[in-house]
C-alpha cells in the first residue's frame, strides 16, 4: 500500500497509557499509539520489547486497518473467552467476573517464578467457577520444555482441557509434543509459532498443531492473517495483544470474516483494562461481541495520555517503523 505521510501520522498521533486490573504480561499500564484514517480509528501497539522489524509489522497492520476498506463479515457477533491471568488461586472468581456470559476460560500457566502446584491450584478454581459445562483452555506462551509440558498434562488434564495453546516454543518440540499426547485427545495451538515465526504457516506443514491462534496486528492486518488462516488449512481462533478497544475492533473485523469460527475467540481483554480510551469499551455481554468500528473519546484520549517522554519515544519508533515500510 501507499504510505501515508509520516508528518501527517506524527501530527495526529495519540499515545496514550491505560492501567490494568491485574499485572499482565510483566505490565501493570498498557501502551498505545491510535490514529484516526479515512476508515476509522486504528491501533499501534507493538509490545516495548520488540525490534522495530517486528514492529513494523503492526504498523502495517494498523495503516491497513485506517487507511483501507476491510473484508465483509460474515457474522456479527463474535463470541469470546475470559482470560485468566498467572493470578493466586482466590482471585480467579474476581477476574472471571469481569466477562460477562463467557462461557470460555483461557488460563495462563508457566509463567516465569511460578509452579506447576500454582498453575493446578488456578486451573483447578477455574474449573469451579466455570462447572463442568464450562470450557478451560491453557496457555504456556512456549514456557515448558516437552518433558515439562508432558507432565504438566498429566497434571491438569483431570480438569478436561479444551487444548493447550503454545506449550513449547518450537515447532519441532510441539510436532513431538502432539505425538506424544495423541492418546490424550488434547489438541495442541500454535500462537507464537504462527505470529512471531519468519514462516507462519510452517507449523501448519511440520503436523505441529491442531489449530492456530492468529492476531491481526502482529500478523499484518486482517487481510493478512486471512491469508494465512486459509493457507494453513488448520481451525482458528483469533486473539488480542492486550489492545485497546480500537486494537479489539481490528480483531473483531478479523474474526467477524473468517468463514468458520469454531472456537471462542480471545477477543474479551478490554476486561483487563481497568480505563480505555472509548465510552462504550468492547467487553464482553453475554459472551459474546460485536463487531464493528470504535469511536476513540476525546476526553479519554486527553485523561489517559502518556507522558511526554513516551509520547516522544512512540513518535520515534512509528518513525523508525514507517522507514522499514518504505524500504520494502
Amino acid at each position: 500500500m501507499d504510505l501515508p505521510d509520516l508528518a501527517d501520522l506524527r501530527a495526529a498521533a495519540h499515545v496514550v497509557s491505560l492501567p490494568l486490573v491485574t499485572r499482565f504480561r510483566g505490565i501493570d499500564h498498557r501502551e498505545a499509539l491510535l490514529l484516526r484514517g479515512p476508515e476509522g480509528w486504528t491501533e499501534f501497539s507493538p509490545f516495548l520489547e520488540y525490534d522495530d522489524a517486528e514492529a513494523s509489522v503492526w504498523l502495517a497492520a494498523a495503516l491497513d486497518f485506517g487507511w483501507r476498506p476491510q473484508p465483509a463479515p460474515v457474522r456479527e457477533r463474535v463470541p469470546v473467552n475470559a482470560t485468566v491471568p498467572a493470578v493466586a488461586a482466590e482471585d480467579v472468581a474476581a477476574v472471571l467476573a469481569r466477562y460477562d456470559g463467557c462461557r470460555t476460560a483461557k488460563v495462563k500457566v508457566a509463567e516465569r517464578g511460578q509452579s506447576l502446584r500454582d498453575d493446578v491450584a488456578r486451573v483447578r478454581a477455574v474449573r469451579a467457577a466455570m462447572g463442568p459445562e464450562g470450557r478451560v483452555r491453557l496457555d504456556a506462551n512456549g514456557g515448558w520444555n516437552i518433558d515439562e509440558a508432558e507432565h504438566a498434562v498429566h497434571a491438569l488434564a483431570e480438569f478436561d482441557l479444551e487444548y493447550l495453546e503454545q506449550p513449547c516454543a518450537e515447532v519441532a518440540e510441539l510436532a513431538e509434543l502432539r505425538e506424544r499426547l495423541a492418546d490424550w485427545g488434547i489438541p495442541i495451538a500454535a500462537d507464537e509459532s504462527v505470529r512471531k515465526a519468519a514462516d507462519p504457516l510452517a507449523v501448519a506443514r511440520a503436523g505441529a498443531a491442531d489449530l492456530v491462534v492468529v492476531k491481526a496486528q502482529p500478523l499484518g492486518g486482517v487481510g493478512a492473517a486471512l491469508r494465512i488462516v486459509a493457507e494453513s488449512g488448520l481451525p482458528a481462533v483469533v486473539s488480542s495483544a492486550l489492545d485497546t478497544s480500537i486494537g479489539l475492533s481490528m480483531g473483531l473485523t478479523l474474526a467477524a470474516a473468517l468463514p468458520d469460527l469454531p472456537y471462542d475467540c480471545g477477543l474479551g481483554t478490554a476486561s483487563l483494562l481497568a480505563a480505555d480510551v472509548t465510552a462504550t469499551p468492547l467487553r464482553p455481554q453475554g459472551g459474546a461481541l460485536v463487531a464493528g468500528r470504535v469511536e476513540a473519546d476525546a476526553g479519554l484520549l486527553r485523561q489517559h495520555a502518556a507522558s511526554p517522554d513516551r509520547h516522544a519515544w512512540w513518535l520515534a519508533r512509528l518513525e523508525r517503523c514507517h522507514a522499514v515500510l518504505a524500504a520494502r
